[in-house]
């Protein structure tokens, strides 16, 4: 008996693993394999026109794949294309891409794709197992990175039949099998006899996304020209994406001069984040004309966290009770409403607007259960909740900065001769590391330096070019610096890069602040091997709760509407999907409309 049902667990296990057009993290993906389009695409966009778009700072990369150099951020969503493809109104679906199928076990101990005989590169060559091959492991062991946690946690690679490969993983992590299918491919002969970490920026990756760069001049801008024989123009996921003809990338010292550019209709479109500029700058004349049109969105996506972050690798960012006096001691009331008109709400907390947010007051239920082996070792407001300081909105903030005083004392610090010195009579000081092109980090580091001078802390701005602040960030040279990363509806793998232990000595990840912490691994663990959304939401929420009593980051405000200005002819679908104006959502899904 027990052999037969066995034997039958086997057949069932085996009747699982069938080639399918797509993966979900949990469940079905909600697309048939019939799908005509992306439900926020619009499968009938007219395909033409050329648009304008700017970044701030400078590049001197045209490679998004290795350590070295700046490169234009939007290369990596419009050059190459990876095996399979995320839809943007699902928290975490695939579907095939360069892949016509993938296959897995139902532990996902394992995963097959079969690549499409179509594929091509822009060269026209094809797509095959073995540029495949090539790219992971060149990616896993000399690539940027952000792309080298996957390459460590896979056991083979092989090649199982002329169009197909199977990864087969070392250790239980689910979300592998999905993560393997989001790595970019690279033309394996490009490279042959190049040192790939160490390309210049005559060397453009040649890839099979819809665009290739056409023109360059470093630091200046990137014209990108949409490529007449793209192999997947009539598949149903790209239906109705990638409409423009050409897009090119203009270089501007900073967000103001972008604005008066945009104003003087040398640029197609400007994403805007302040929220007082909005209301009270865009009412120049090509926008009362209709000329330009001014379109917001609201999306469903964890606020992310936005801010200067502490790094705890040196004192006296070590001692959590000077990272909340610091923490204390940032008016935010006053700040918010001195730059944005008060128009943005704070981060609360690191998935902040989203159902992966900790629950106010004390952990329960499963949360707390994952909590609970290390009770001894957190911080206080892990286990009975945390909350953000408040000020009462006032310039002096008397009240907070009375609380700041106390935490300094209880960490050992004391006020002499007006200066916020340690038992050794050492003052208090320290750099916030700003890059130069970004005005609005310096306006808000200039109202806090204020309310730390009043500690008798001493404090001095650091501005760098864009390149010096790259390379410090990337060897955690720093005191204290802005801190952006966004998060999605489905954390997984990428947070051990971002705040994992073993990240906080890896030179150019995004554990900035330094973070390492058992719970926090045991949290991104527990978030990666759950079977159920609802075991994966009480990790996040756990995970969440550590984040932000860690007190790592002094956080700003968060951005829950998308506020994009644009000229008339740049059209988008109605639809809008639940990660909203993502950072690939114009270049892919809108078009442009001449009438």
């Amino acid at each position: 008996m027990s052999a037969i049902l066995a034997g039958l667990v086997g057949l069932a296990a085996m009747a699982q693993a069938e080639p399918q057009h797509g993966i979900a993290m949990y469940g079905d993906p909600a697309l048939p394999p019939d799908f005509v389009a992306l439900p926020h695409a619009n499968p009938d966009a007219p395909t033409g026109g050329a648009i304008t778009l700017a970044n701030t700072g400078s590049f001197d990369s045209l490679n998004p794949y290795i350590q070295k150099g700046n490169v234009p951020w939007q290369l990596r969503f419009l050059t190459h294309e990876s095996l399979m493809g995320r839809s943007r109104n699902e928290p975490f679906a695939l579907y095939g891409l360069l892949a016509e199928s993938i296959e897995t076990d139902p532990d996902r101990t394992w995963v097959e794709f079969t690549l499409r005989e179509e594929a091509r590169f822009s060269d026209g060559s094809p797509v095959t197992v073995e540029d495949v091959l090539w790219s992971y492991e060149t990616l896993g062991t000399e690539g940027h990175g952000r792309y080298r946690s996957l390459w460590t946690q896979i056991e083979t690679l092989e090649q199982t039949g002329p169009r197909s490969i199977k990864f087969t993983f070392n250790t239980e992590n689910r979300e592998l099998a999905l993560l393997a299918g989001m790595r970019p491919i690279l033309q394996k002969a490009q490279w042959e006899g190049q040192d790939f970490a160490a390309a210049t920026i005559n060397d453009v990756p040649i890839g099979s996304g819809p665009y290739v760069v056409s023109d360059y001049e470093s630091a200046r801008y990137v014209t990108l020209t949409r490529n007449p024989d793209y192999w997947g123009t009539d598949l149903n996921f790209r239906r109705g994406t990638f409409n423009f003809d050409e897009i090119t990338i203009d270089f501007y010292g900073d967000g103001d001069v972008v604005l008066e550019a945009f104003k003087a209709g040398e640029i197609s479109a400007w994403r805007e984040f302040n929220a007082e500029t909005w209301n009270s700058e865009y009412d120049f004349p090509r926008v009362q004309s209709g000329d330009v049109v001014k379109t917001e969105v609201e999306h469903q996506k964890p606020s992310g966290i936005t801010g200067f972050v502490m790094n705890t690798r040196r004192a006296p960012f070590d001692d959590w009770r000077v990272r909340e006096a610091l923490i204390t001691a940032f008016n935010f009331e006053y700040i918010n409403d001195t730059l944005t008109g008060g128009a943005q709400p704070r981060i609360t907390s690191y998935f902040s607007n989203s159902l992966l947010a900790m629950e106010p007051g004390a952990a329960k239920g499963r949360v707390a259960e994952l909590l609970a082996p290390f009770n001894g070792t957190l911080l206080p407001g892990v286990m009975e909740g945390y909350t953000l300081p408040e000020s009462d909105g006032s310039l002096r903030n008397r009240q907070g900065l009375r609380r700041a005083i106390g935490l300094l004392e209880e960490a050992g610090w004391s006020t002499q001769d007006g200066k916020m010195r340690n038992a050794d009579g050492q003052a208090m000081a320290f750099t916030i590391l700003l890059d130069q092109q970004r005005t609005e980090d310096r306006a808000i580091a200039n109202l806090y330096i204020q309310a730390l001078e009043q500690l008798g802390i001493d404090v001095n701005i650091d501005l760098v070019d864009g390149a010096q602040f790259t390379a410090r960030e990337d060897s955690f040279d720093f005191d204290m610096t802005y801190y952006r990363r966004a998060l999605s509806l489905s954390p997984g793998n990428e947070q051990w890069f971002y705040w994992g232990s073993t990240a906080a000595d890896e030179e150019g990840s995004a554990n900035l602040m330094g973070a390492q912490d058992p719970a926090i691994d045991a949290m991104i663990t527990a978030m990666l091997t759950a079977t159920t959304r609802e075991d994966s939401i009480a990790a996040t929420r756990a995970l969440d709760r550590l984040l932000t009593a860690g007190r790592y980051v002094v956080p700003f405000w968060q951005f829950t509407t998308g506020r994009i200005a644009h000229v008339s002819e740049m059209k988008h679908p109605d639809v809008i999907p639940i990660y909203g104006d993502g950072p690939d959502w114009m270049p892919q899904f809108w078009w442009w409309d001449a009438n």
